[in-house]
């Protein structure tokens, strides 16, 4: 179970440093877009850690439910930078693949609770 933990954990500390490397030179008139793309990044990383530290089992799963929903909201607003052509395709596809490794861990994790 801790090795499920830190992997969820290792993962979104990446994706924060791919959100910071790839989206370097984002338009200023999509800067609001940018913007929630990096506070949603960092809102999962603070909800994996109070996951990670709370021994409530209630508490935990519902903190880990919400990593799940951050995460969705966090792909659609990557989905509309792509639609927006702010991203290319490879970009797309390097966090989309992020972003199933945490979804997948996360799942992984709350199964593991679960037993």
């Amino acid at each position: 179970m801790k090795q499920e933990k830190f992997k969820v954990i290792n993962f979104i500390r990446e994706l924060i440093v791919t959100i910071d490397k790839e989206l370097s030179n984002f338009p200023k008139k999509d800067i609001e877009l940018k913007n929630r793309i990096r506070n949603n990044s960092y809102d999962i990383l603070e909800l994996s850690y109070e996951a990670n530290t709370t021994s409530n089992i209630e508490n935990k799963e519902i903190l880990l439910e919400k990593i799940i929903a951050k995460i969705k909201i966090l792909d659609f607003l990557l989905n509309l930078c792509y639609d927006k052509m702010i991203i290319n395709n490879k970009k797309y596809i390097k966090f989309g693949e992020k972003i199933e490794d945490i979804i997948k861990y996360t799942i992984g994790w709350i199964k593991s609770i679960d037993q």
